[in-house]
């Protein structure tokens, strides 16, 4: 079966609620009309009564001769087509009948309940209901000229029924309902299609399913994902980041101040521009983020945050400046004991077998006493294995890594982890190897020192590479800027300005061109 489009269903739907109010309105109005004829009648009753009340032929007669009292019925029936009555009927004192429009009902008394208060000189109206249909009946006392009562006058108006009203109305009725319809169906087929713009040409199920597919893909997402519109309330929170700040409640319309106070993302709606690579601390967890504003046709609706742990971007730094250093090491390892088989072999050869002895046990010697120390002096494996590697890897290229004996490394600052200071190193590292590339007839050297007692924690990295411009020194921290010509440059030194000041450490920089430069970084402990 066929769906039906929206703008048919919002069409039909509008038209039913006019419809609909057009009966509301026309029972109203009809209601209205009724009350009206009914007090318009009252009015016409009273006064058709009073006439025939003070009528003098009514009078004279009324207490006069049987003929005299026989004349009033003809008196009454012609003021009762005069006023359009339905019905005037005179009473005596004694209830007799003296006017009625059936002839057989003449001279008979009459037993009305509601006649009672007429016959104490009260004038009044009633409504009843007989066989001719609802009747508006007035009671007006007969006085004689010595203001003594002589008999009642009845006079009494048929009040439309509801079928008889509205074919009293059938023609403004059938105007004002075809002109409401006409104009309703136009208005709602108009309404239905801007609806139906606004809503990108879509169907409800059309709608749902995208909502449904958004949500879905939000919540697979490997970060953490939280919008809120313009009034700081939140539209979307994924899985990932319920997960990662340990929210487990529907916070869907929430304010987002309310569920997280330091969450920093209604501030993009204030400021209107993005804000890049922002590491930011919410309940207690580290986080990278990107806030970037919501805009509609050039408005500003709201703001979204996509961040990750920082726990995680720290991994994928150790493993740009470690694992990849590993990978390094073991092809440049691979090489370095090939070249010793070599030599050893070509000694046996030669017949030097004490020579080729002699070697094997240096070189041994080399490598033992530099692993001990490494895990003597380094308490962090990773650390001490971004230091054998980077060792390894300055082999490949010439430059000579020495690591100061009198290093040491027993715990962290509380604020950082390994994962902090392998990023540390392995970029001072790297910008050491690189200043080196544009150096030639030098003996290249990079010395590291790491020093620390129960107060201070002091790391030095130390080139004798080309040097830093005096001019770029302020500038070596910020994010993208590099004397490189590379692209994906500029983030090394930022991420490790963003990790001291998280440490709460001090970087210090000395350099000099065509001399080097020294990196010292310290931590109180």
């Amino acid at each position: 079966m066929k769906r039906l489009s929206i703008r048919w269903k919002i069409t039909a739907l509008i038209f039913f609620i006019v419809s609909f109010s057009l009966l509301l309105g026309g029972i109203v109005i009809v209601g209205n009309f009724v009350h009206t004829k009914e007090e318009e009648l009252k009015q016409r009753a009273l006064l058709t009564a009073r006439t025939v009340s003070e009528l003098p032929e009514i009078k004279q007669n009324i207490i006069g001769t049987p003929a005299g009292r026989h004349s009033i019925n003809a008196v009454v029936e012609r003021l009762r087509i005069i006023h359009g009555a339905t019905y005037i009927v005179v009473l005596d004192q004694h209830r007799i009948r003296l006017s009625h429009p059936v002839q057989e009902m003449i001279g008979k008394p009459s037993f009305g309940k509601d006649e009672g208060p007429a016959f104490a000189e009260h004038t009044y109206t009633s409504k009843a209901r007989g066989e001719i249909g609802t009747v508006i009946r007035a009671f007006v006392p007969i006085m004689n000229n010595d203001h003594q009562q002589i008999g009642v006058v009845i006079a009494a108006y048929q009040l439309p029924s509801v079928l008889e009203a509205l074919l009293s109305l059938k023609i403004e009725i059938l105007l004002t309902a075809g002109l409401s319809l006409l104009f309703g169906g136009i208005g709602s087929w108009l309404l239905a299609s801007h609806i139906k713009r606004q809503m990108f040409q879509l169907e409800p199920h059309e709608i749902a399913k995208l909502l449904v597919e958004r949500t879905e893909t939000f919540n697979a997402m490997h970060e953490g994902v939280i919008a809120i519109d313009k009034d700081e309330k939140i539209t979307i929170f994924n899985d990932k980041a319920k997960q990662m700040l340990g929210i487990y409640e529907d916070v869907i319309g929430k304010p987002i101040r309310l569920i997280l106070p330091d969450t920093h993302l209604p501030e993009i709606l204030q400021i209107n521009e993005p804000i890049y690579n922002k590491e930011l601390q919410i309940r207690h967890l580290n986080i990278l983020s990107n806030r970037i504003p919501i805009k509609v046709n050039g408005q500003i609706v709201g703001a979204v945050a996509i961040f990750q742990d920082q726990t995680e971007v720290k991994k994928l730094a150790e493993e740009l400046t470690g694992v990849k250093a590993f990978v390094s090491a073991l092809r440049v390892q691979n090489h370095e004991y090939m070249n010793k088989l070599h030599t050893i072999a070509g000694l046996i050869q030669l017949g030097h077998k004490e020579k080729a002895l002699e070697y094997v046990f240096k070189i041994t010697e080399e490598q033992a006493e530099l692993t001990k120390f490494l895990s003597q002096k380094i308490k962090d494996d990773s650390i001490s294995g971004l230091l054998l590697s980077k060792i390894r890897r300055g082999k490949e290229l010439g430059i000579q890594v020495i690591i100061d004996r009198h290093s040491k490394l027993k715990k962290l600052p509380s604020a950082l982890d390994h994962h902090d200071f392998v990023v540390i190193l392995g970029n001072l590292i790297e910008n050491a190897f690189d200043s080196f590339q544009t150096m030639i007839e030098r003996k290249k050297e990079i010395y590291i020192s790491i020093e620390q007692n129960d107060e201070l924690l002091c790391l030095s990295v130390e080139d004798n590479g080309c040097g830093i411009d005096q001019r770029h020194l302020p500038y070596i921290f910020d994010e993208g800027f590099s004397t490189k010509d590379k692209k994906n440059r500029g983030i090394g030194l930022y991420l490790l300005q963003q990790i001291v000041r998280k440490g709460n450490g001090k970087i210090h920089v000395e350099s000099e061109m065509g001399k080097g430069t020294i990196f010292t970084i310290t931590f109180d402990m």
